[in-house]
């Protein structure tokens, strides 16, 4: 059995064990991105998060990246979103880099800023181009792509 073979991936009727171990896996990146937060670099915390792609096969027997990807977006916002954490933006970023790339899925984590009336940035994750977390208007305002 290949090592990501038995990585749920999100689906509409998914059963109640595969969303607890969807959950499970999203709180463990949590956990993991903000403990290497902490203490690294953003693109070493990028790089880690991202490790796994280079030994993983590839995805289950047709499965179709860009749903995969989309649907572990949802899933990952969903979650922080409704749990006492912290959900911002790189924070969703990293943790769902991490789900993809223990998939075999290749993503690329976008940095994006303006400062319009106030500086502000924001990151989001994209998967062959396109955004799998949204860009919320930034997408023009691209700074770094890792």
């Amino acid at each position: 059995m290949a090592r990501n073979a038995a990585r749920p991936i999100p689906a509409v009727g998914m059963s109640r064990p595969l969303k607890a171990a969807l959950i499970a896996e999203i709180l463990a990146g949590y956990v993991t991105a903000r403990w290497r937060m902490s203490r690294q670099d953003i693109r070493d915390v990028v790089a880690s998060a991202r490790a796994r792609l280079a030994t993983s096969g590839a995805p289950q027997a047709g499965a179709d990246h860009e749903l995969v990807a989309a649907r572990l977006g949802y899933a990952v916002t969903k979650t922080l979103r409704v749990l006492p954490t912290d959900s911002r933006c790189l924070v969703q970023a990293l943790v769902l880099s991490e789900l993809l790339s223990s998939r075999g899925i290749p993503s690329t984590l976008v940095i994006g800023a303006h400062s319009q009336r106030a500086f502000e940035a924001h990151a989001w994750v994209e998967f062959a181009g396109r955004p799998v977390l949204s860009p919320e208007g930034f997408q023009d305002s691209r700074l770094v792509e890792l």
